[in-house]
């Protein structure tokens, strides 16, 4: 059993590595489908990549409830580690959820499950974090949307392969909806509610 002296370490600096990581993630965010690094790295308890790491230490804090996919949440080390480095508490209902952690997309529930907001607070909805196979190679998704100036293209590959059929249902909610930030080890790419996507092949 790993103990906590034994479980890999947070950023070496915390407030630089938290601002860079944060400034990555914001970047994605607002320029949808467009791939960015995480420069600061910090360990990372298999099966978690090191850009999810990252992202953990700088977005997770003890007020943001976590649901943990079943890969992730069966291992000690990851949960663990991130009640000792960013004090968020896991939950079993995904509907509470600020964030879900998501290892491995075939285990990914319903998006309906998740936390949805409100029209009077949009942003208490739940952020899935997923990590993804590559974020340069595999399927072409033609992105439309705020933050694109025209269309953006996205190579990918990752699960489940209807991803991007499920996010339709945003369409439907706005203001409301599903956030969703794609990790491939240190790179991530991010399709906010407001995006459009469309699979332009394999």
């Amino acid at each position: 059993m790993t103990t906590i002296a034994e479980l890999p370490p947070g950023f070496a600096d915390k407030v630089l590595s938290a601002q860079s990581t944060f400034r990555s993630v914001m970047d994605a965010m607002a320029r949808p489908g467009s791939v960015r690094r995480i420069v600061p790295m910090a360990g990372s308890p298999a099966p978690m990549m090191r850009g999810t790491a990252a992202i953990a230490l700088t977005l997770f804090d003890h007020d943001t409830p976590l649901w943990l996919d079943a890969r992730i949440s069966e291992s000690s080390d990851v949960v663990k580690w991130l009640k000792f480095h960013t004090g968020a508490p896991a939950v079993q209902d995904p509907s509470i959820a600020s964030f879900g952690l998501i290892s491995d997309g075939a285990l990914l529930p319903s998006l309906e499950r998740f936390a949805l907001g409100t029209n009077e607070y949009p942003d208490r909805s739940t952020t899935l974090i997923l990590q993804v196979e590559s974020l340069d190679a595999g399927r072409s998704f033609e992105l439309r949307g705020p933050g694109i100036d025209g269309v953006a293209m996205l190579l990918a590959s990752f699960k489940p392969f209807d991803l991007f059929e499920r996010l339709r249902f945003n369409e439907a909610l706005f203001p409301r909806g599903i956030d969703v930030v794609l990790v491939a080890d240190d790179a991530v790419a991010a399709i906010p509610r407001t995006t459009r996507v469309v699979s332009k092949g394999s």
